[in-house]
This record gives C-alpha cells, sequence and structure tokens, in this order.
C-alpha cells in the first residue's frame, strides 16, 4: 500500500517547526499506517503525533507536539492511499466517457468511492459498496453521503449504469438510512430514458421507501461534443419544462407527507425552460447547492449584500483526483492569490450542472451600459463566464448602474456539445477569447474553472494573454472585487 508523501509544509505549522520536510513519506502515524486521509486526519488530530517517516531512503522518527485538533500543517499528495475504488458501472450518461482526449490522466479515473463521497461530495451508485463498508461509515461517522440514483426501478436503473448490481445496489441506500447516516441522493435525468412517467415512479419510490433523504437533486444530463452514445442528448425546452411540472407537483406531495420539499430541480432546468428560479423559502436550505440547486438565488442574496456569509463550495471540477488539502476533509477554502463553485466532483454516474448552466449560445460579449460613468482613471472590468452565467450575472451587474463592468462571455469549444458549466472553462477557451479582449483592464475569473491553480486543460493564468484576478466563486466575493478600485496612471 502507498504511504502518504508530503507535498507542502505550512511556515510555522507545528510539523514545520517538528522539523518536517517536502519529499517525506509519512510511513506511519503513531504506528499505523493510514489508508485514506480520512483516518490521517483523526490521526493527526491527536496533541502527540510521532511520525515514522523515509527521507531518501533513511528512516527517522519526528515527534510533534500541538494541541489536540490543530492542523498538522502538512499537505499530502492523494485523499486515497490504498488504492481509489473504480467504477464498474459503464452508463452512457458519464462524463468521464466524454472528456477529450489529451487530459491529464488522473481526469481519465473513474471512482465509485464511498470516501471520496464524504470527502468531496462525489456521487457513488453503491455497487461496489459492501458490508465492511457500512460499518466503517457508521463507525467513523462518515456522513453525509452522496448517492446516484437515476431510476429506482430495478430493470431501469441496471440498464442505465449497465450493471446488473445497478438493480439491488439501493439495498445499501437503505441500509444507509437505518443507521441515520445522511444521505443525499441525485437524479441525472437523460431525456426519453428515465424522465416522464419513469422519473414519476422514481420520486413515488423515494417517498415510499427512501423518505429519510436528507434531499434529492434532479439535474439535466449533459452531453459533449465528444460523447459516442446516439441516445443521449440535451433537453428542449419543453422537456425541460415538463421535469419542473413533475418535480414541483412532487415537492407539493413530500410537503403535505413530509413537512418539507425533499426534491428541488437544479438551476439549470429553470434556465432551460426560460422560467424564473423559486424564491429562497422554497430550497429548504440549499442543501443540493453544490449540484447546481439554488445557486443562483444565493448568489443573488450575497451579491446583494442580503447574506452574512458566503457559502463557499467545494474546490473546482475533478479537483479531488489532484491531492487532499493540509487539514484534510475539514480543511476551508481559501481564494490563492487573486482565487469555486459550479458542479461538484463526478464520482460514478453524475451529470453536469451548476447555476451557470450548460448552454448552447454563441460567443458573446455582453455590454452593460448605464447612466453613471465612473472618473476616468478606473479601469474597465470584464467578469469572466460561461454560456447561462451571463443570465444569472447580467440582471444582477445592470442593477449597480456602473458602464465600467461588462461579462465576457466564453463558449465551451473544448468540450463542445451543451457544456456551458463555468467550472468547465479551459484555460485554451479563455485565452482564445481573452486574446480579443482590451489591454489594461481589470479580468475577474471565478476559481471554480482551477483544480490546484490549473485549468482542466493543463493551463494556469499565467498563459492567459491578458492578466485575469482569480476571485472566490461567491457574490460577496464578486462584489467586493467589483467595489475595490484599480486605477491607471493619469
Amino acid at each position: 500500500m502507498a504511504v502518504p508523501q508530503v507535498v507542502a509544509v505550512h511556515p510555522n505549522s507545528p510539523a514545520a517547526e517538528a522539523g518536517v520536510l517536502v519529499g517525506d513519506a509519512l510511513q506511519t502515524i503513531n504506528g499505523e499506517q493510514p489508508r485514506d486521509v480520512i483516518r490521517y486526519q483523526l490521526l493527526v488530530d491527536e496533541p502527540d503525533v510521532a511520525l515514522e517517516i523515509d527521507r531518501g531512503g533513511l528512516a527517522r522518527t519526528v515527534a510533534v507536539s500541538k494541541r489536540a485538533g490543530e492542523p498538522l500543517g502538512v499537505e499530502v499528495n492523494s485523499a486515497v492511499f490504498d488504492q481509489v475504488r473504480t467504477c464498474d458501472n459503464h452508463c452512457s450518461f458519464c462524463f468521464i466517457y466524454q472528456l477529450p482526449p489529451g487530459m491529464r490522466r488522473s481526469l481519465y479515473l473513474k471512482d465509485d468511492d464511498y470516501r471520496l463521497s464524504f470527502l468531496y461530495g462525489n456521487f457513488t451508485t453503491l455497487t461496489r459498496f459492501t458490508e465492511a463498508d457500512l460499518e466503517r461509515v457508521v463507525t467513523e461517522g462518515l456522513s453525509p453521503l452522496y448517492v446516484s440514483i437515476h431510476a429506482t426501478n430495478r430493470e431501469k436503473r441496471s440498464a442505465m449504469l449497465r450493471n446488473r448490481r445497478g438493480a439491488t445496489s439501493l439495498r445499501w441506500l437503505r441500509a444507509l438510512l437505518d443507521h441515520d447516516v445522511a444521505v443525499h441522493g441525485q437524479i441525472v435525468v437523460c431525456p426519453g430514458v428515465n424522465d416522464g412517467e419513469t422519473l414519476g415512479e422514481t420520486l413515488l419510490d423515494v417517498l415510499d421507501h427512501y423518505p429519510e433523504l436528507h434531499s434529492v437533486a434532479v439535474v439535466p444530463l449533459g452531453v459533449s461534443d465528444h460523447s459516442d452514445e446516439p441516445d443521449m442528448r440535451p433537453h428542449t425546452k419543453a422537456e425541460a419544462a415538463a421535469v419542473l411540472e413533475l418535480v414541483e407537483a412532487w415537492q407539493e406531495t413530500f410537503q403535505i407527507a413530509l413537512g418539507r420539499r425533499l426534491v428541488h430541480a437544479a438551476d439549470e432546468y429553470y434556465l432551460l425552460a426560460g422560467r424564473s428560479f423559486p424564491e429562497v423559502d422554497q430550497y429548504d436550505g440549499f442543501d443540493m447547492h453544490e449540484d447546481g440547486i439554488g445557486m443562483a438565488r444565493t448568489f443573488e442574496r450575497e451579491f446583494t449584500g442580503n447574506a452574512s456569509e458566503a457559502v463557499t463550495p467545494a474546490a473546482g471540477f475533478f479537483s479531488w483526483v489532484d491531492g487532499a488539502p493540509a487539514e484534510g476533509y475539514r480543511a476551508e477554502r481559501v481564494a490563492p492569490p487573486g482565487p469555486d463553485g459550479g458542479a461538484r466532483g463526478m464520482g460514478c454516474g453524475s451529470g453536469v450542472s451548476s447555476p451557470t448552466g450548460a448552454g448552447t449560445e454563441s460567443v458573446q460579449l455582453v455590454e452593460l451600459r448605464s447612466k453613471r460613468r465612473l472618473p476616468g482613471k478606473d479601469r474597465p472590468i470584464g467578469v469572466i463566464t460561461a454560456s447561462y452565467g451571463a443570465d444569472v450575472l447580467g440582471p444582477l451587474l445592470m442593477n449597480l448602474d456602473r458602464d465600467d463592468v461588462r461579462l465576457v462571455v466564453v463558449e465551451n469549444l473544448f468540450f463542445g456539445g451543451n457544456i456551458g458549466v463555468t467550472g468547465l472553462l479551459v484555460g485554451e477557451d479563455v485565452a482564445r477569447h481573452l486574446v480579443n479582449e482590451p489591454e489594461g483592464h481589470r479580468y475577474l475569473l471565478p476559481d471554480v474553472c482551477l483544480s490546484g491553480g490549473r485549468f482542466l486543460d493543463g493551463l494556469s493564468v499565467d498563459d492567459l494573454p491578458r492578466p485575469v484576478e482569480v476571485i472566490a466563486t461567491d457574490g460577496i466575493s464578486l462584489r467586493a472585487a467589483l467595489d475595490r478600485r484599480t486605477t491607471v496612471a493619469a
């Protein structure tokens, strides 16, 4: 089994003061070899931590003294040290199969690992879940977990996952709920496959068999130009409206039966159908914010000053494949110099959805005109977003009554298809657009586009033709960036 490798040591941290160095291999922690960052975090939470280290082939022991629960200050190379549990499903709608060639190898890894579900919110189908996994989840309190449901009909679910275990694996969902594990469910709706009557049957079964679910997200299928599945296609406007009507009807049923709406449609459905988003009080607390449920309303509240603090999403798309944060699953996201939101980590069987949606509009530059002109020395600002992001951000920026702010809407040619999610913008597309933008302006890039400082195509912000300011993907951060005056010389 592999052991955690130290990739960073925080200055002035307990680990730094004890002499831990980048490159050290942590053979054991307090005599135990951890198999993942979950166990690692529990071990390093102790006040006295004994590290058996391999440093360039030489073994040594490092004793670290600190307060109980104080971060060790070490960043390790992976969330899972033994082996990621890969997915044995072959879903036609899986986005991993729709990736273009030539990306870094780690992005093509399909996981179905409950540990990554707990750590990063990846969705698991439970087809590889075991009794031992259930015991660990319960005894170590690994909650919440995120489960891909898609359909409750046994034959339909098995066919969608292309795995005969798909017909029976939801028994583990029942077992998790029986042990009071918090579970969030997801239904990726594929037009003509699990919508209509099948979706209605699934929601009926949720009420009958899984009413303890904390929430159920209904998200639309994302289809890139690299999909080779002829039956997978985007929703039409009418199909999106039909999904909303069904979800809203079931919300009323759940409200009566359970006292909460339970099921929610992704923001993208409202954009696709051309309908207004529900009011804030209809989201039951935004449990599935990162799955595109209520993101637009949350962002609006933050941007307009009606939220006391920002909802901080997990790291950018696919971030889980490139390492664990120094404090493990408790780490707070901190925007890097100048830096998420967007879709969750994929996991097996996940769709693509976010408040910035998956649109098909051609590339455009949306100029936001107003009555008031700011002093001439203030640098104009371009807010970089994806196609549907313009529908969410445009009205908010227009209400500022400023003519120095505009949207820079980037079309996703890298993935193509109906992919317009901001979290899937790549450096190549952003660079292609920025090269035609004026020099000397401020360009704001949401950190949802980055994972470990890189776009999905491997480029970094330093590779862009214009300097950009990377900001956290929330309304408070954007408003603060817009209000910050940066001027040029007179």
